[in-house]
């Protein structure tokens, strides 16, 4: 069966992984009417989260799939991809074509139709494909389902017109071959796309098309921003001052000392360096002994998640128009994420203090579905409850997330925990040397962190041999990239136990993960 033309794995798709239940539509059997109306409701992508995807031969119940699925008769398929393109011409005004994928999975063949957010909505669709069927409406989706747009929906659709997303839009200052083919198949195998093994015999406009990431005539094809910046090296040639700053002030922000770390590149690689940096440099734990009780409390300056979060937001909701970069600025008091520019209006900073914060329209809805296939986001809105839920579990100060009246930025600000301030200054922490042994105690293992089952199971995986990360996963039964990083890997490597074979190039495809002197060490205590 012909497997091309998906971005993400058939497993992510199927299990939502990757893909929020509103961008997901199963179908039984064959209904072209049901199937029509669905890929209007995608191509008008009314809340901007980057169209979707209806599986044909499987059955639903509550909006999940019943497998294993019920199938399609293979000898059906040509007949029903004709008929998806006829439908493509006839019966959505105006012309708009999905990609329709034939799969073979779990014995069975089913259809997987993939509607990309449209390029010149408002789209609007036959209500009936008899032959005297003449009514047309515009179709959108709410959660789940496919309503017809009406009333006020129907006038904000309209007003949509000729809007697309920055990120989605066409760059023509920018050739194909500024695409770059590795980087384009480091992202397909790590989120297990089918289109990985066999993206390096196809030409570039064919994959781009593909994936979505290039479009335009075909005598004149141009990548999509999106594309840049995802699969370009460079990305700041077309986007100036795409970056991210990191800037560590040890005294306060007025004094004459300051490490500053640019980085560059690719969104995903720069938003997984930068805290990579941030986690080995400047999140500490603090272990705090009692005399009453054999366990002891740990807490951290500052919870990773809360962090990850954080950052991983600032870059899927700042603007590529505006030259300024994501800037992060850490001081022994604070921890600050700051980018241009802020909130949409209709988000008042009630809702953001309350974690309530429900967007209708997202800046970069492309950025967000590829960050989500890598994991990076769950998107939706979940990003300050997610932050907030962090914070609570680490028993931080409540963060503070702060805009102005014109919303021209967006900073959150992560008060230091004050347990972890109070020990450091109990054994004379403000002196840089004690300091120094501090770190080194954590390393050498006189100052344990919390040896967790997972972070155990993860260290006997690694006994023999240095692994992928992909394999380790493998070897631990685990599924998702984001439990497996947050929960076994995280941990072990900012403790010192598990480190990198290849430190400097942390986003190699060859890379992989071997156990330290300390983590050996580690080990055989618990064996």
């Amino acid at each position: 069966m012909d497997t091309l033309g998906l971005p993400i794995s058939i497993e992510s798709l199927l299990h939502g992984q990757a893909v929020e239940w509103e961008r997901l539509e199963f179908k039984k059997g064959w209904n072209p009417q049901a199937v029509l109306h669905t890929i209007c409701a995608f191509a008008n992508d009314f809340h901007n989260l980057g169209g979707g995807y209806i599986v044909v031969g499987i059955e639903e119940q509550n909006g999940r799939p019943q497998l294993p699925p019920v199938g399609l008769n293979p000898n059906q398929l040509d007949a029903i991809q004709k008929e998806i393109l006829r439908l493509g011409h006839n019966a959505i005004q105006p012309s708009y074509h999905p990609r329709s994928v034939p799969v073979t999975w779990q014995g069975q063949t089913i259809l997987v139709i993939w509607a990309p957010a449209g390029e010149t909505r408002p789209y609007r669709a036959k209500v009936n494909l008899s032959e005297t069927g003449n009514e047309w409406r515009e179709y959108i989706r709410k959660q789940s389902s496919t309503v017809v747009a009406r009333n006020d929906d129907l006038k904000e659709l309209v007003s949509l017109t000729a809007t697309v997303p920055f990120d989605d839009r066409y760059n023509q200052q920018a050739k194909l071959g500024d695409l770059s083919l590795r980087l384009i198949e480091e992202f397909l195998h790590e989120v297990g796309s089918e289109l990985a093994e066999q993206v390096a015999q196809l030409p570039m406009e064919t994959i781009g098309r593909q994936m979505n990431i290039a479009g335009g005539p075909s005598e004149a094809p141009f990548p999509k921003n999106i594309g840049l910046m995802m699969f370009n090296e460079h990305p700041e040639k077309f986007f100036p001052v795409t970056q991210i700053d990191v800037v560590y002030f040890p005294d306060d922000p007025g004094g004459d000392v300051f490490e500053e770390k640019e980085f560059k590149g690719p969104l995903h690689r720069i938003i997984r360096d930068a805290l990579s940096h941030i986690q080995r440099n400047y999140l500490k734990q603090t272990v705090i002994k009692h005399p009453d009780r054999a366990k002891a409390d740990r807490l951290w300056n500052y919870p990773y998640a809360a962090i990850e979060e954080a950052m991983v937001n600032a870059i899927y909701h700042r603007s590529y128009e505006i030259r300024e970069p994501v800037e992060v600025r850490i001081t022994p008091e604070e921890l600050v994420i700051l980018s241009f520019p802020g909130p949409d209006r209709s988000i008042t900073m009630a809702d953001i203090a309350a974690g309530n914060a429900v967007s209708r329209r997202y800046r970069n809805r492309r950025i967000g579905e590829f960050l989500k296939e890598l994991e990076l986001t769950e998107g939706r809105s979940t990003g300050i409850r997610k932050i907030k839920r962090a914070i609570a579990q680490n028993g931080s100060p409540d963060p503070v997330f702060q805009t102005d009246d014109d919303r021209s930025y967006f900073l959150v600000r992560f008060p230091v925990h004050p347990k972890s301030v109070r020990q450091r200054e109990a054994i004379g922490y403000r002196k840089e040397e004690h300091v120094q042994a501090h770190d080194e105690a954590y390393v050498t293992g006189e100052v344990a962190g919390e040896v967790t089952g997972e972070v155990t199971a993860l260290l006997r995986v690694l006994l023999n041999a240095p692994l992928s990360r992909s394999t380790a996963q493998r070897a631990l039964n685990l599924k998702g990239q984001a439990n497996f990083r947050e929960r076994y890997l995280d941990p072990a490597m900012a403790e010192g136990w598990v480190e990198m074979t290849q430190p400097d190039s942390p986003r190699s495809p060859t890379q992989k993960y071997r156990l330290t002197d300390t983590g050996r060490k580690i080990l055989e205590k618990k064996l």
